[in-house]
């Protein structure tokens, strides 16, 4: 079995953020690999109004999911959930998604249908500059609050500006009405509500519910090894 992990919105180096969680993986035989996203800067072009965007971004998920014959789970968080629905489409070694804290889209849902009326306080919209963002002096109390320091620490020097017309595409296709579909909820996860979380759950398959932030890989991170080895 190979791992394919999908990172979320606004920060760059997926194998970072997985890195634990691979690690745990690798102790059990099981391989995997966090491909960039380019609407985050993880490229050619940088972010932008003329960026790369959710198209660029399945585009670079669907090419790693091609590239090898076995059996794979893709694992995604957050926004990578958007971008996973269509990535995974259709690609014939993909044997089931895994969603941690994520998005979980119908065909023509995008980001934005799941937004509140008001931006959140730890987001930082540039129409102008065409890109948002985490806020720094907010992110280590929403999202990762449950991390050891160093880990927080590291995880806020990745944080980057990413397209914000990300939040306006909608997905094409979703593979989770044809792939068996384990959703993650992160029951302490202060960046996305318990309850939103809940009310995508309800699209998968399977439910498991963890006492855990935003990053769970991070914080618990052989509680999420568990949950992908045992699929195998």
């Amino acid at each position: 079995m190979r791992v394919v992990f999908v990172h979320g919105a606004c920060v760059r180096d997926g194998a970072w953020w997985w890195h634990l969680a691979a690690a745990a993986l690798r102790e059990r035989g099981i391989d995997s690999v966090a491909p960039a996203l380019p609407s985050c800067g993880e490229g050619d072009r940088p972010a932008g109004p003329r960026g790369p965007g959710l198209p660029e971004d399945v585009a670079a998920v669907r090419t790693v999911l091609t590239e090898a014959d076995e059996p794979t789970v893709v694992v995604a968080h957050s926004y990578g959930g958007i971008v996973a629905a269509e990535a995974a489409v259709g690609v014939e070694t993909v044997r089931h998604l895994v969603l941690v804290s994520s998005y979980l889209p119908e065909p023509g849902e995008s980001l934005s249908t799941f937004g509140a009326d008001a931006p959140p306080p730890f987001l930082d919209f540039d129409p102008d500059g065409g890109t948002f963002g985490a806020r720094p002096e907010l992110f280590a109390e929403t999202f990762v609050q449950d991390c050891p320091p160093d880990i927080a620490r590291d995880a806020e020097a990745l944080l980057v500006r990413q397209t914000l017309a990300v939040t306006q595409q909608p997905v094409r296709a979703a593979a989770w009405h044809d792939l068996p579909t384990t959703y993650v909820v992160c029951t302490e996860d202060r960046g996305t509500p318990a309850a939103a979380q809940r009310e995508f759950s309800r699209r998968a398959d399977k439910v498991i519910e963890v006492k855990a932030g935003h990053h769970p890989f991070l914080s618990q991170p052989q509680t999420i090894a568990d949950i992908i080895a045992g699929l195998s």
